[in-house]
């Protein structure tokens, strides 16, 4: 009896395997069909299929880099610039948003009307205007009517912006190795730390001000490197040079271009009204019982909102909130439309005109995108579980 369910099973398994394979082998089948199709109209044109081009110069300066690059590097060097540049404007906008639509979201849900209302007129405005002219708006009409750089607003003698960009103080550091060391030390020690807390916290209900020993951790650990570790830091403050007679230019400190500044706000701003519903909608899925047994015991508002709705809140809000993540780093795109140096206008814009390689660069573009698009997700999904609610 039992030899005749385990021929059953292993007979309904197979069943529901075969359409599973017979859709992996179609889907082959197409790959291949198109690969052949592909190489055989690139050989009647004689054009050949390779990556070599990538150790080529690339013979093409780039207006903005965060590592060393000329013309004289190679279109591989030119990718990693684009690919950085990218991962910048991103990680930049993934904050903000972050920061903005909690605060939006939070406030929305305020008892108080103006506060209220005026985050949801915010939600409702930047959210129904497409990004395009968002960022239209932010590099053409907004920066576009700053100053020039001979009359540059001044903030406190240490940062300068004009039409060019916002010019603030470079860090000259010695022994930056250490100061990095201590701040990971630290880190260590916070979960060490964490996990401490929460050991006692389970086994004898005792409370640990966590928050405030790793905010000293991390201040601290620091602080003591330019004590007694040789660390020192010195800011280079940008200076106004005049190269001629009408010609001004800041030398020194670091220069934020005017399309980063544009491509980070419009991302931000946009992002951050889609995160926002996620957080007001995470808030009130959390039953208005629990607020006020919490309330019953003495709990603040904000002991409230942190002890009790946000744990809970958190398992509606972060699975969206991928979403909206990665829509932003795919969104990032769009800074070819102001010519802000990311992956697209650097490599799959100015090295495939270049070289004519398309398939090549649109197939490394596209899988860039594939991969930091999965980092993502991989990520989020493993802080997902971490802050899901485990019983016990």
């Amino acid at each position: 009896m039992n030899f005749k369910n385990l021929k059953l099973n292993l007979s309904n398994k197979n069943k529901d395997l075969i359409p599973q394979i017979l859709t992996v082998l179609f889907l082959i089948l197409i790959v291949i069909y198109f690969t052949i199709n592909a190489q055989s109209n690139m050989g009647n044109r004689g054009i050949s299929f390779g990556f070599g081009f990538l150790s080529q110069e690339s013979s093409f300066d780039i207006t903005f880099s965060l590592i060393d690059y000329d013309g004289s590097h190679t279109y591989a060097r030119a990718f990693l610039v684009g690919l950085l540049n990218t991962i910048l404007v991103s990680a930049i906008g993934i904050f903000f948003a972050t920061i903005l639509g909690v605060t939006i979201g939070i406030a929305r849900l305020s008892q108080n009307y103006l506060v209220a209302k005026s985050a949801e007129w915010y939600v409702e405005i930047f959210r129904n205007i497409p990004l395009i002219l968002q960022i239209f708006f932010w590099y053409f009409a907004a920066l576009r009517a700053l100053p020039l750089t001979v009359d540059s607003i001044n903030f406190y003698d240490i940062s300068f912006l004009n039409v060019k960009g916002w010019y603030v103080p470079k860090f000259v550091w010695t022994n930056f190795s250490i100061f990095i060391y201590s701040i990971i030390f630290a880190f260590i020690l916070i979960f060490f730390l964490s996990k401490y807390a929460q050991n006692q916290r389970d086994k004898y209900g005792k409370q640990i001000p966590t928050l405030y020993i790793s905010i000293l951790l991390i201040i601290g650990l620091p602080f003591l490197t330019f004590l007694i570790g040789g660390v020192s830091l010195s800011f280079e403050i940008p200076e106004l040079t005049q190269l001629s007679k009408t010609v001004y230019v800041y030398q020194g400190g670091v220069s934020i271009i005017p399309e980063l500044i544009s491509l980070a706000l419009a991302l931000s701003m946009y992002t951050a009204t889609f995160i926002a519903e996620n957080v007001r909608a995470g808030i009130l899925g959390v039953s208005k019982g629990q607020k006020e047994a919490a309330a019953s015991i003495g709990l603040t508002k904000g002991q409230i909102l942190k002890l009790v709705v946000m744990p809970q809140a958190l398992r509606i809000i972060i699975p969206p909130t991928t979403n909206q993540y990665l829509n932003l780093t795919k969104n990032s795109s769009l800074a070819a439309a102001i010519a802000y140096p990311d992956i697209v206008l650097v490599f799959a814009g100015t090295a495939l005109m270049q070289t004519g390689r398309a398939i090549e660069i649109i197939s490394i573009t596209m899988l860039t995108y594939l991969s930091l698009s999965l980092s993502i997700s991989v990520f989020m999904n493993w802080y997902n579980k971490k802050m899901a609610i485990k019983e016990k």
